[in-house]
């Protein structure tokens, strides 16, 4: 696994962030300047390329793209796969990204300004498309197997990993590098901003991301890479892998109601309902849940319905990692598969921070508020977005 994120850009400084609660929200004054309302985002350093990659690839790749190469490679270095195994093996490529904001709109600045597009070159296409991250990632990294993108709102970067365990399930790859990008430059959040989604609360940022909390006003918005090797079990054992965990379930649904952003509790019980029984578990072995909760008032609470009605009175240990990140969007789903994995490796569970007061629905729940630390075996991690898409996975330690 890789993750380069505002909270670390390296595993073991992740694990740090996660277990000590450290926030990565900050302001971005130029979001203000552009005419944001709220200048909050998850403060993501931007990678340092040269030496990496050869100038002219790096030219065909968008922000995020850069962001996901990063934790593809420490992925791929974690996983024991070099430049020479890609070479000479099939390995596929599956990354969630739903938007690519930036080049689109310094492509339009430019043709406005020129009305030339013999100006435009031909990195702003590579850019500018959905699919940049794993275009990008397949042609750095001699990928020959599945290559495509998932565009499925903040369910992107959990269903990216849904379908790579399925392929390789069904017997058709034996290993996809599956995960999720999300720019974070001013201009790919302006239309979600004027929703008036975002928290206000720019007096102290890092309080401003409060998922459960009476007292949210809003989401906070944020980006980076996260990246994982699935790999067939009987491959990765005969090339001597070192196995962090299986993806033991998989469940989807869509809401189905007539309201865009319209959260759906029914929807989101079918997709945790169905990912664990393709894993063949039941509510009362899942250790801990992460929460997809963005700090929301009406997601939060149709999520806490949702896993009320399914974990009431169950062991499981429950919080929401974007109280530390902000709602890194695209990316979401995979990296906080990332942060959950990381819990499993160092035993504890990372706290839902900034929750003072539970709202009326969110009390009924397990919800961590202080790191506590015990073993974690099984986790379920639920992902959500725009449109009614609902993705769940259920994944396990492996001993």
């Amino acid at each position: 696994m890789g993750i380069w994120s505002c909270i670390g850009t390296s595993i073991e400084e992740v694990k740090e962030s996660l277990y000590n609660g450290k926030s990565g929200i900050g302001i971005e004054e130029e979001r203000l300047r552009y005419g944001y309302q709220s200048g909050l985002t998850g403060i993501v350093p931007k990678p340092q390329l040269k030496g990496l990659i050869d100038r002219h690839l790096r030219r065909g790749m968008s922000e995020e793209a850069e962001y996901a190469y990063m934790a593809g490679r420490q992925a791929f270095e974690m996983a024991g796969v070099d430049e020479e195994y890609l070479l000479n093996n099939e390995v596929g490529c599956i990354f969630g990204n739903d938007s690519s904001a930036k080049p689109v709109i310094e492509t339009a600045k430019l043709m406005e300004e020129k009305h030339d597009t013999e100006l435009l070159g031909q990195s702003y296409i590579f850019q500018s498309m959905n699919s940049t991250i794993n275009m990008n990632l397949s042609t750095i990294f001699h990928l020959k197997g599945v290559n495509f993108s998932v565009s499925a709102a903040c369910a992107s970067g959990s269903h990216s990993i849904g379908l790579g365990y399925m392929l390789i399930k069904q017997g058709l790859q034996d290993m996809v590098l599956c995960g999720g990008g999300q720019e974070t430059n001013f201009y790919c959040m302006a239309s979600f901003d004027a929703l008036g989604a975002f928290s206000k609360n720019m007096a102290e940022p890092a309080k401003a991301s409060r998922p459960f909390d009476r007292d949210r006003d809003g989401l906070v918005p944020s980006g980076g890479g996260a990246a994982l090797v699935l790999e067939d079990y009987d491959h990765a054992v005969a090339r001597g892998a070192h196995i962090i965990a299986e993806v033991l379930g998989y469940g989807f649904s869509s809401n189905g109601t007539q309201g865009i952003s319209q959260p759906s509790d029914d929807g989101c019980v079918r997709a945790m309902r169905r990912a664990m029984d393709d894993a063949g578990v039941e509510p009362s072995e899942i250790d801990y849940i992460n929460a997809h909760a963005t700090s929301t008032r009406q997601g939060d609470m149709v999520e806490a319905t949702a896993i009320d009605k399914l974990f009431h009175g169950t062991k499981a240990l429950i919080s929401s990692t974007k109280s530390m990140t902000g709602h890194e969007c695209w990316m979401a789903g995979a990296s906080e598969i990332v942060y959950s994995l990381i819990m499993m490796q160092h035993n504890f569970v990372a706290p839902n921070i900034n929750l003072e007061n539970c709202d009326e629905v969110s009390g009924k729940l397990n919800l961590v508020r202080q790191t506590v630390d015990t073993e974690v075996k099984l986790v379920l991690s639920n992902s959500f977005g725009f449109g009614g898409t609902n993705s769940a996975l259920v994944i396990r330690k492996f001993e």
